[in-house]
């Protein structure tokens, strides 16, 4: 059993970024209102101390603020101590999150130096109408540049993007998807968009000009950005935000697609859609036999089955409709099933 990567989060406030995005309340999406000129070892060694795992599969993580943006002999105050952490053996690496015009030559050779690994680019869209609309403060063509420094440096690079951003489609999201692709990302968070309190966002969504997501129109939307990562080898990292007490507080969320279980959802109609796909074959299939098999990859089953078995209760009402199956539906793991795909079998058992 391969055991679990951990990261050790260090979270940074908005100070390391000079731009006032419509849908950032940073300290809201942290949680955290420290300084990010303070010691850190206590955070890092807290963690640590309840790890007990492997030194590979830790890492130091800096997240939530613009890392590379902040002054600069701060930035270098903070990386030496991760650092330290790494040449004691401790952990593996550091990764942290940016934006992608805070990203140079010079950035890149600091962060280089001192263990770094993975970097992370807000780059949310790749539509520069979406960007504009958001008060993003960068273009794309700054994204695809910052990109490909990035890989020309040999970090692991990862996009993260957002759904549901003011004057956003589904169709520029699949464009953005498709980009982070081409940009040889080697991994992507998705974002569906929360409106927080106290957000330029937040004043726009309550005078009309913009409407938020539903928790409906974000799973759909994600799923198809979902499944051009996964067809690509792009892995995912995470869908919708940390769950903490700063997100799930109605004081906080004024709207959006704020759910505990969202990446659970997302994931779980991705597996719905490659059920509908299949509907014909199984339907060509199922007469006489008394049990459909979904064979998935360990851990995938409560996803497959959909919330409240949503997707198993599908399948049976359309195979019933075809009067092609009235049988059982079991949902088996299997080692030998690749992640995000399934594999159906009939049994006469």
């Amino acid at each position: 059993m391969t055991e679990k990567h951990v990261n050790v989060p260090v979270f940074i406030p908005h100070e390391g970024c000079k731009n006032d995005c419509v849908f950032c309340n940073q300290r809201t999406i942290t949680g955290v209102r420290n300084s990010a000129d303070r010691d850190i070892r206590p955070e890092i060694d807290r963690v640590l101390a309840t790890y007990g795992g492997k030194t590979e599969n830790a890492e130091i993580a800096f997240f939530g603020g613009s890392f590379t943006g902040i002054e600069r002999p701060l930035m270098i105050k903070l990386l030496d101590v991760a650092y330290e952490y790494v040449k004691e053996g401790k952990v593996s690496s550091v990764r942290l999150s940016t934006r992608p015009d805070y990203i140079d030559e010079e950035i890149l050779e600091i962060l280089k130096s001192r263990g770094v690994t993975d970097v992370e680019l807000g780059l949310q869209s790749m539509r520069n109408s979406v960007l504009l609309a958001s008060n993003r403060g960068h273009t794309a063509e700054c994204s695809e540049k910052a990109c490909a420094l990035i890989k020309k440096y040999g970090f692991i690079l990862a996009g993260q993007m957002m759904i549901g951003l003011p004057s956003s489609t589904l169709p520029d999201e699949i464009y953005t998807a498709e980009k982070i692709v081409s940009m040889r990302c080697d991994c992507a968070r998705i974002y569906p968009t929360v409106v927080f309190e106290h957000t330029k966002l937040c004043e726009m969504a309550k005078s009309g000009v913009y409407t938020p997501l539903t928790v409906e129109e974000a799973v759909n939307r994600s799923a198809a950005v979902y499944e051009i990562f996964v067809k690509n080898g792009v892995k995912v990292l995470r869908i919708g935000l940390q769950a903490t007490e700063a997100l799930t507080s109605s004081e906080n969320v004024y709207a959006g697609a704020n759910h505990s279980a969202l990446g659970e959802l997302v994931i779980g109609e991705y597996y719905a859609r490659i059920i509908r796909e299949n509907l014909g074959l199984i339907a060509a299939n199922a007469h006489g036999k008394r049990v459909l098999v979904l064979k998935c990859a360990p851990g995938e089953q409560s996803k497959v089955a959909g919330q409240k078995k949503k997707n198993v209760s599908e399948i049976k009402e359309k195979l019933k409709i075809q009067n092609a199956f009235y049988g059982a539906i079991k949902i088996i793991p299997d080692q030998a099933v690749p992640k995000n795909t399934l594999q159906f079998e009939f049994s006469d058992l």
